[in-house]
């Protein structure tokens, strides 16, 4: 590593961290997969001897990527959770001011792996444990305004980041070509309208990246436990229901997915009205997904193309979704037109 690498010689400071924080030494540093990201890293920490074994060890510093806003610490969200019994990994220790949190090693058995190996009932036992998360922390409130994430809104400043992204760089990866600007025009008008509707909708607390791949089967106590949490935010009540049911790297029929969502719904502490929680739940997906379809494209010019794998399923999510509410807003019948697909055909 350069002098000039944020990440330069933090395997030393690891293991005096470590040492500090629970008085262990160190045997191994292993960098575990960055999911892309430029400013975060995580470490698996292998002690020489005492409990526990392994610990995980997260590195955020540098900037984000492009088009990647920043976002609050971990904490106090990962405490206030854990304070209210949400499933989150245990702190060790850690240095706020060099962005170093040490946390519990939860395993590798995220839910995308589990599913691998599931059969039908596993499969629908796993996926309600899930989304049972999801009531838990829309009934949480913070009155006293100590954590940062319930003054943070799924707002019409977010939704035109993610349209920028799509306008940027998913629309050329689409369409083959570099897109006009009234192709652009087009996807920020969506948007725009996409987020008047997410604006009127009830607000609650959400991870903002429900997806199989942060849902890790814990050892003890057993269950699912949430990782990545950094991002939550205040959301309409579908949000982390798309990040889980419409995720890009475990793909569900339709049927499944709308029978999961029809199951918790009335479970949500606002109970949503089926309609308009359907309307939604499409309208939702759209930005999600095209965003993330602009994501594997600009993690591939980085040099990482194998997330392009999840490509076209992340499309097919956007285009279908598309082909259920088009008729509801001219601004999304244009947007289908310029994107193609099952958009037109549905």
């Amino acid at each position: 590593m350069s002098a000039g690498d944020p990440f330069h010689g933090i395997e030393d400071e690891l293991c005096a961290l470590v040492r500090a924080s629970i008085g262990a030494d160190v045997a191994n540093v292993e960098r575990l997969t960055s999911g892309g990201l430029a400013h975060r890293r995580f470490y698996r920490v292998t002690l020489r001897s005492g409990a526990p074994a392994t610990l995980i060890a997260r590195a955020d510093r540098g900037e984000p990527a492009p088009g990647v806003l920043p976002e609050p610490a971990l904490e106090p969200l990962r405490t206030f959770l854990e304070t209210h019994g949400l499933p989150v990994p245990r702190r060790l220790g850690g240095d706020p001011a060099r962005g170093l949190d040490l946390l519990e090693d939860l395993g590798d058995a995220s839910l995308a792996q589990l599913l691998e190996s599931a059969d039908a009932a596993q499969r629908r036992a796993l996926y309600e444990e899930a989304c049972a998360l999801v009531p838990r922390l829309q009934r949480l409130a913070d009155p006293g305004g100590r954590v940062p994430a319930f003054g943070r809104r799924l707002d019409a400043t977010l939704f035109r980041v993610k349209a920028q992204r799509f306008a940027a760089s998913g629309l050329q990866a689409l369409l083959g070509r570099a897109a006009t600007a009234a192709e652009r025009d087009v996807v920020f008008a969506a948007f725009d309208a996409i987020a008047g509707a997410a604006a009127s909708a009830p607000q609650r607390l959400a991870h903002r990246d429900f997806q199989s791949r942060n849902l890790i089967q814990r050892r003890h106590p057993r269950g699912l436990a949430m990782i990545d949490l950094q991002g939550a935010l205040l959301a309409a009540p579908e949000y982390d229901l798309v990040c889980l049911l419409r995720d890009s790297y475990v793909v569900l029929a339709d049927d499944e997915c709308a029978a999961l969502a029809e199951q918790l719904r009335p479970a949500l502490p606002d109970a949503p009205d089926a309609g308009e929680f359907t309307q939604r739940f499409d309208l939702l997906t759209i930005t999600r997904k095209a965003k993330d379809f602009a994501l594997f494209h600009e993690v591939a010019a980085r040099g990482d193309a194998s997330w392009l794998r999840y490509a076209p399923a992340t499309l097919g999510y956007v285009r279908r979704a598309l082909g259920r509410v088009a008729g509801s807003d001219g601004r999304l019948a244009q947007l289908a037109e310029v994107i193609g697909g099952d958009a037109c055909a549905r």
